[in-house]
């Protein structure tokens, strides 16, 4: 199933310069950049610490970045938590694995990478880098890219 036929509910906090004034968006608005899925949870130290990466990635363009709290905990819990961690990407308030026909996954953090065509190109394992998911989504990032 491609991406572009699901849609969901974002979170307003937490939406960056590419997020939605009123904190919905759909998916289909996405279509022909590269769009990444982050499982993430407040309890993850590498979660913690690849948010910054996550959310460098999200400026750079033809890139959009979005969250999966692991936990499932929405409202106020949820916007607490993405402030905390200080999360400039938007947030899916549910869970997407169903529509995208895979498994959730069960290591923290793992991120998915989807082509501009809503393929699922890559799932990656593990904390990641700036370098290593622009790589993923055929981004060229300077090392002066990160400040």
């Amino acid at each position: 199933m491609k991406l572009w036929l699901a849609m969901f509910t974002l979170v307003l906090a937490g939406c960056g310069s590419k997020g939605p004034a009123d904190g919905n968006l759909q998916l289909d608005t996405l279509r022909g950049q590269w769009v990444v899925i982050n499982y993430w949870a407040i309890w993850c130290k590498p979660c913690i610490q690849e948010i910054p990466e996550l959310n460098h990635l999200d400026k750079l363009q033809g890139v959009s970045v979005l969250g999966v709290n692991y936990d499932g905990v929405a409202g106020e819990e949820l916007r607490q938590q993405v402030d905390n961690l200080g999360i400039s990407f938007p947030v899916l308030t549910t869970d997407p694995a169903t529509q995208l026909g895979i498994e959730r996954p069960v290591v923290l953090p793992t991120t998915l990478i989807l082509d501009p065509e809503g393929r699922l190109r890559e799932t990656l394992v593990g904390p990641q880098t700036l370098q290593s998911l622009s790589e993923a989504t055929g981004q060229a990032v300077s090392a002066d890219s990160h400040e």
